[in-house]
């Protein structure tokens, strides 16, 4: 790290220069490593690869360094500049990344319709199969679906082909095209069944049926559920029953409601039991059958309810589902069930979400005043601003732009609360961001400017540099070059590492 790129002049003059600027004088290889994985995808957005790849070049964390190389290659690679992704895909130290490295590479020249070349560079890789696969994709989206079939035949990995299948099969359906779309997914079912992994097979066999379903072949998805089904009774472990419930519910989305029950019957996790059910309710939602809805979406609650803690293998995946549950209640209308069912999750950030997502809903529905007061209940100050922002937009989208900019003034007023000062520069950017899409660019100037201030005060040089990166997107968007106050405060925080 003796070679700096970037120099006090840059970074006098740009935000991402300083970013950068602070980044490169991290002397912590971890803490450098995180800032270069928030700046260097910004170079790469902008155009600038070279930059972005000795960027990439000088971190020290090797873990890091290889995930970096491996975008940056990607990107020369999806800009034709294939020599250079190759030099930096062999640049990659671990060698699993390396053969990741290149199998991106040989995707990427498969999907531009570029099979030799896909295949040039997955001679350098030991497993070619999933790049086999991609070239055979290609291959039948022109309209070559003997010569996708005869490249599939080369493909002895079962999983690759399946997954190449199904791709066909998928873009066949939205091309309309449901019957060709049908005999993909038999020739993909029967490579299915030959993987050898009993949970990738009923898996790869549940993705099959869902796309039976979209190609109007019901009857063919209950027999591909029935035969997923199957494995997953005999599986001996703790995703048995995740695996049942997506059968049940492929059995409920290809109208057998009787063999869903029947399937759910044999479920005894009562967190995917209650998942299942929730399926169940947006499906009967969705077909106007509403108390039946209701119903089930009651069951799925009594029963997440009920489940005590030894009885939890998940106590993230219950959070989540409770969370689930009670947006569901206010998405049918019940919106105070909804926020009492919200306040039981244990977790701070499963809460704060669903919360906010009530708040949405209850605007898209007219209840400003009950959305508010669900605001009020988040306890943490950085996600009450988060949230007001969110309720703003969802007043901007159904029309209401004076109501929207009031919440955005109330959230600036949130934001001197939020202690923590990266989360307040967040808040800012995200707020400055919304005044300049309403054309308002003097507010969304000041609001920049209080973000360089928050900036300042942070202390540990990783989170400053990062901070500094995400304000520079919103200068970027909102076209904002920097004025002499605002190069003041850069020079500022640039004197901390001279």
């Amino acid at each position: 790290m003796a070679e700096h790129f970037i120099s006090l002049e840059q970074a006098e003059g740009d935000l991402l220069s300083a970013a950068a600027f602070l980044a490169e004088n991290i002397k912590s290889s971890d803490g450098h490593a995180e800032a270069m994985k928030a700046i260097v995808p910004l170079y790469l957005a902008k155009g600038n690869v070279d930059l972005a790849a000795e960027l990439a070049n000088e971190v020290a964390e090797p873990f890091s360094r290889d995930q970096i190389l491996i975008l940056v290659a990607a990107k020369c690679a999806e800009t034709d500049d294939d020599e250079y992704a190759l030099q930096l895909a062999d640049a990659v130290e671990d060698l699993g990344m390396r053969s990741q490295a290149f199998e991106q590479l040989a995707l990427i020249a498969a999907a531009k319709g570029q099979p030799e070349e896909a295949r040039k560079i997955a001679g350098q890789m030991e497993h070619t199969d999933f790049v086999t696969g991609a070239i055979a994709v290609d291959q039948a989206a022109k309209g070559d679906d003997t010569g996708a079939l005869a490249t599939l035949e080369t493909i002895d990995f079962p999983t690759a082909r399946a997954i190449a299948l199904q791709q066909i099969a998928s873009a066949k359906i939205e091309a309309g095209d449901t019957v060709k779309a049908a005999d993909m997914l038999d020739l993909a079912l029967t490579s299915a069944t030959e993987i050898e992994h009993d949970e990738e097979k009923i898996r790869a066999m549940c993705d099959i049926g869902s796309l039976f379903i979209e190609a109007k072949r019901s009857d063919k998805a209950i027999e591909t559920f029935d035969a997923a089904k199957g494995f997953a009774e005999v599986l001996d472990n703790t995703h048995q029953d995740f695996f049942l419930v997506n059968c049940a519910l492929g059995f409920l989305y290809a109208g057998s409601t009787d063999l869903a029950d029947r399937t759910l019957d044999l479920v005894t996790d009562k967190t995917q039991m209650a998942s299942a059910l929730l399926g169940f309710a947006r499906d009967y939602w969705k077909k106007d059958q509403k108390d039946d809805a209701l119903e089930a979406l009651d069951e799925a609650h009594e029963i997440i309810a009920s489940q005590r803690e030894f009885e939890t293998r998940d106590s993230r995946a219950r959070n989540a589902l409770i969370s689930s549950i009670a947006v569901q209640f206010a998405g049918f209308g019940n919106s105070e069930r909804g926020i009492e069912i919200a306040r039981e999750t244990q977790d701070p950030d499963e809460q704060m979400s669903s919360l906010t997502q009530i708040a949405q809903i209850l605007t898209i529905q007219n209840d400003d005043t009950l959305a508010a007061s669900t605001l009020e209940l988040i306890a943490e100050p950085a996600n009450r601003v988060f949230a007001r922002i969110s309720v703003a937009d969802a007043k901007e989208n159904r029309g209401d732009k004076d109501a929207a900019i009031a919440d955005l003034e109330a959230a600036i007023d949130l934001v001197e609360t939020v202690p923590q000062l990266a989360s307040r520069s967040s808040a800012l950017n995200e707020l400055a961001t919304r005044f300049a899409a309403y054309g308002n660019t003097e507010r969304a100037r000041e609001l920049a400017v209080e973000s360089i201030d928050a900036i300042g005060g942070i202390r540990d040089e990783s989170s400053l540099a990062v901070a500094l990166a995400g304000l520079s997107e919103v200068y970027d968007e909102a076209g904002f070059e920097l004025g002499d106050a605002e190069r003041d405060r850069v020079r500022t925080l640039l004197f901390r590492v001279q």
